[in-house]
């Protein structure tokens, strides 16, 4: 197998240098799907990120840090460190992914804020009106 990664990896080297470079300024398509939102926790929520409808990438972490927020991208531990396990290459595209899987996260956040507020309206009796509990 690893005879034929090399040989694989061998063919595609000569076309890719320029075919890299031309594809580096198109921007890619994320669509982000946020799993879970914990507005209170350090781990904010999680993601599943799809990438031009190719490449999925699930466990995507959106944490808290000093300096705010920022993606965590799914990780293993060697020793005391953790390895990613996949990654942007180019800061181009690890920019790309923190903004799609960020703005997810927020437009999800507001989302969900927004539904607790309707839902706590319509618990809350008009002024001056009692509020019929019975099947609560």
């Amino acid at each position: 197998m690893a005879g034929r990664t090399a040989k694989n990896t061998a063919q595609n080297t000569q076309g890719q240098s320029q075919s890299a470079q031309e594809k580096q300024s198109q921007p890619l398509d994320f669509d982000v799907r946020i799993q879970s939102i914990k507005p209170n926790e350090a781990i904010k929520g999680t993601a599943s990120v799809n990438i031009n409808g190719a490449f999925a990438i699930r466990g995507v972490k959106i944490i808290e840090g000093s300096n705010g927020l920022f993606v965590s991208m799914p990780s293993y531990k060697v020793g005391n460190d953790y390895k990613d396990i996949c990654f942007p290459i180019t800061p181009e595209c690890r920019k790309q992914l923190n903004d799609a899987v960020l703005g997810a996260y927020e437009q999800a956040l507001t989302q969900s804020q927004n539904s607790m507020a309707k839902h706590h309206e319509m618990q809350q009796a008009p002024e001056g009106q009692a509020m019929n509990m019975t099947g609560m």
